[in-house]
């Protein structure tokens, strides 16, 4: 350990607060992670004199010896600086951190929402399966409890149910003694599981308002009647709710069940149905949207939603042809048209809604696409993203709850075909930074750059030609590929050569 009475002072101007203290080599190196409650007093114990004496062991020894610096990190409690110590081990694997380096996570809890009667399970690791995943959680124990007395509370499935589908499409959730025992009912449809489902997230939420203060009160009236293990299973209740909080805020995230789930899908479709006036469920949606960098590589997307899911498979994506500039209007209008002029001509039915991202502006521009067409549109809203705000086709606004299902689902296509778009602006943006190599070789028209591009099939393979293989190209002569080949040695030089 190198300049004691210089980190001695770096520790007094710790804060005494909860967080995360990385410890640094000579040379810069992470060697240690850990975590503290009150940050100064920690961090200042490897610094006392006596502390390598009351080392419990060797490894703590050699520790206090290599420490060379620190780092800190402020963390809004120790839940959170457990899982922000978890992180930053696994990202650096420290060679005095051996505890984590198995590569181990906290349990999560993972919904699956993809299943027409989603079960609640455990899981260590979060993947990209369609699941809703809650956590992590540091207290095993708190979450187990928590999640059986949510089996109770709410009749929801827990992993170890295999429902049964019933011939006039109901389910049959248990089949053995576990029927008899529930008070719930045994025999549901998909739509009545549903809402157990919504409520026991809510609940888990927190949402609830007075969930944490029942379990509270539960807790002390289990504790009064020395009924302590009753009182310990409402005390990891309301952990496991503390640190969904905790948790979700950590991650930046608002798990919503309506995006995935089918039944509540369904839900959604009747209440935005009921919220637009519309004479069925909108049960096809097609959302617009547009992207460009500055007015350059204007491009609009559409992705289409069926019964509440996207239907991946039937996007589509338009290069904006009619101008060249800023004008998302313009954008809007040929985009509409275009794709509904096409239907029109095939003979193919018009979705149940058309949703534009944007407000009224956008909103009229696409209602101006159908009037060219002199084809009756379907319903047209837009959403404005400031206020979540929805335009009606008669110019109207609408302002929803922000739980309200029907809103939720607007905003998750909204929000796809926002994505959708950006993806296909950047990827032309590439392409054309790419291309434009071949721009800045004088002489080059667009016929023989096409040439060029359509022979060796990529801007890399056209680099790492030879003369020789440029003279294969139709339009390009001797005098021009030596040339080409003399302009891209001097400024893109092959790797390797030496």
């Amino acid at each position: 350990m190198q300049n004691i009475p210089s980190l001695k002072e770096k520790v007094r101007r710790l804060p005494k607060t909860s967080g995360v203290y990385v410890m640094k080599d000579a040379l810069g190196n992470v060697i240690y992670i850990g975590k503290a409650v009150n940050l100064r007093r920690r961090v200042g114990q490897y610094f006392m004199n006596s502390y390598k004496a009351r080392a419990a062991s060797p490894k703590i020894a050699s520790l206090v010896d290599c420490i060379a610096d620190f780092e800190f990190f402020n963390t809004r409690g120790d839940a959170e600086a457990v899982i922000l110590e978890s992180k930053l081990i696994k990202r650096w694997k420290p060679r005095y951190n051996t505890l984590e380096k198995d590569n181990k996570n906290f349990l999560l809890l993972r919904v699956e929402t993809f299943a027409p009667l989603p079960r609640f399970a455990f899981a260590r690791h979060r993947k990209d399966d369609g699941a809703l995943y809650f956590g992590p959680y540091l207290g095993v124990s708190a979450i187990r409890s928590a999640l059986s007395e949510l089996k109770k509370r709410f009749g929801i499935l827990l992993s170890d149910a295999h429902p049964k589908r019933l011939g006039d499409g109901r389910w049959m959730l248990y089949d053995d003694a576990r029927s008899q025992i529930t008070s719930f009912e045994n025999i549901v449809g998909e739509a009545e599981y549903a809402e157990r489902v919504k409520a026991a997230l809510e609940y888990l939420r927190g949402r609830d308002a007075g969930a944490v203060d029942e379990a509270q009160i539960k807790m002390r009236e289990a504790s009064d009647a020395l009924d302590f293990e009753r009182a310990a299973k409402w005390r990891d209740l309301i952990a496991a709710i503390e640190e969904t909080r905790v948790a979700n805020a950590r991650a930046g995230v608002e798990a919503d069940i309506s995006a995935s789930s089918a039944p509540v899908a369904i839900a959604a479709m009747d209440s935005l149905r009921k919220a637009l006036g519309m004479p069925k469920d909108p049960q096809s949606i097609e959302c617009f949207d547009i992207s460009h960098i500055s007015g350059s590589f204007c491009v609009a997307s559409m992705v289409r939603f069926e019964f509440g899911e996207p239907a991946k498979q039937k996007y589509r994506r338009f290069k904006i042809k009619s101008f060249v500039g800023n004008d998302d209007f313009r954008a809007m209008r040929e985009a509409v048209g275009r794709r509904y002029g096409r239907l029109h001509r095939e003979g193919v039915p018009l979705p149940d809604l058309v949703l534009i991202d944007g407000g009224k502006g956008q909103v009229f521009a696409a209602m101006k696409a159908f009037d060219e067409l002199n084809i009756k549109p379907p319903k047209i809203v837009g959403l404005a993203k400031r206020e979540e705000t929805i335009v009606t086709d008669s110019f109207e606004e609408k302002l929803l709850p922000r739980r309200h299902e029907g809103l939720r689902l607007l905003q998750r296509v909204r929000d796809e075909a926002h994505r959708f778009a950006n993806a296909f602006s950047e990827s032309l943006r590439s392409r054309k930074i790419r291309e434009s190599i071949l721009d800045d070789f004088p002489g080059l028209g667009e016929k023989r750059k096409k040439a060029l591009l359509e022979h060796f099939g990529s801007i890399a393979k056209v680099k790492a030609a030879t003369a020789a293989q440029l003279r294969e190209v139709d339009g390009i002569g001797f005098e021009t590929a030596a040339a080409l080949r003399e302009f891209l040695d001097a400024n893109f030089p092959l790797r390797g050569d030496g």
